[in-house]
């Protein structure tokens, strides 16, 4: 099979880095260096893995013209690889749980893209894809055992990240986890080119939040938190040490801090006013002089059907 990657994946190949920017809340608040990872081409951060994985597997030999890829997600990562699926001339299928937004159903079939729902929570969805792929023959994207997830961030993002911010230095990295891959592979990017940085989980602490979003919910394994359950994801329990520490953030703080980022021009969903707030709370525990990043994951369309719009998506009665 021809290594080489169809002409039509140059808009994929050549995605330009994301703007790294500084955001204060208000005068009085520390400032926190923000990724915005919105403004990749499908909307998140999740196109950088989507891309490297489905890369890599071209020059392998792996997928070629005409292939089918499978995924499970409840949405952004199956967004992600719609669109690069679209652009390499690739068959895409999605499995996503039966509680994600029907925006994103709607966008991974704008993009050509098959979806199944599937009921029953997470490790169903994954074992449904599972079978799929093994049953046709289909390349699966395997985003919570690939290590071409950590990969992709630790040799792209991570090195923009570097590359933009003053000094070139990152004192700590903050991310919410689902997968693991962006927090791990910023982490490993930061250390291995020198840098004495700590790692941050943010979590939210009641996690009705999130719902089934898996890519971007909590670590708190219990039937409360829907979504990520216990040992799912393969590279966040290989890396797990006690040196990451995981840090709490309630819903209603994720919520009004998101609502907060819209009021500012961020259009992100509310894994962003996760990881904001869990990023103040690392700027109060180091100092406001330390470099401190994070990511906004996503952006705020896939999320209309979603409680952090509640009261915006009903309309005004007249004149009120």
């Amino acid at each position: 099979m021809n290594p080489n990657l169809p002409e039509k994946t140059r808009f994929l190949h050549r995605m330009a880095p994301t703007p790294l920017v500084e955001v204060r809340i208000d005068p009085s608040s520390p400032a926190i260096w923000c990724k915005l990872e919105f403004l990749n081409p499908s909307g998140s951060t999740k196109d950088r893995i989507a891309r490297h994985i489905l890369e890599k597997a071209w020059r392998r030999g792996d997928i070629g013209p005409g292939d089918t890829v499978v995924e499970a997600s409840s949405g952004s990562t199956s967004i992600a690889f719609a669109l690069a699926c679209a652009q390499m001339g690739l068959e895409f299928i999605a499995f996503i749980p039966d509680a994600a937004t029907s925006e994103r159903e709607m966008i991974i079939r704008a993009y050509g893209g098959e979806v199944h729902r599937v009921g029953g929570g997470m490790s169903r969805v994954l074992q449904a894809a599972h079978d799929a792929a093994g049953e046709h023959g289909w390349f699966p994207g395997q985003q919570f055992s690939n290590p071409d997830n950590t990969e992709a961030h630790r040799i792209y993002t991570g090195p923009e990240i570097l590359s933009q911010i003053p000094g070139g230095a990152v004192d700590a990295v903050i991310s919410g986890v689902g997968t693991g891959g962006t927090l791990r592979g910023l982490h490993e990017a930061f250390s291995g080119a020198g840098c004495n940085v700590d790692a941050f989980a943010a979590i939210p602490r009641q996690g009705e939040m999130f719902g089934s979003n898996i890519e971007c919910c909590s670590l708190k394994f219990s039937s409360d938190v829907p979504g990520v359950v216990e040992g799912i994801s393969e590279i966040y329990r290989q890396w797990k040490t006690d040196a990451i520490i995981e840090l709490e953030v309630s819903d209603d703080e994720c919520l009004e801090l998101t609502r907060k980022l819209w009021s500012m021009g961020f259009p992100v969903g509310p894994s962003s006013g996760l990881n904001l707030a869990a990023s103040l709370q690392v700027a109060e525990k180091l100092g406001g002089e330390k470099a401190i990043v994070t990511v906004f994951p996503d952006r705020m369309e896939r999320y209309f059907s979603h409680k952090v719009f509640a009261g915006i998506n009903q309309p005004e009665e007249p004149g009120s």
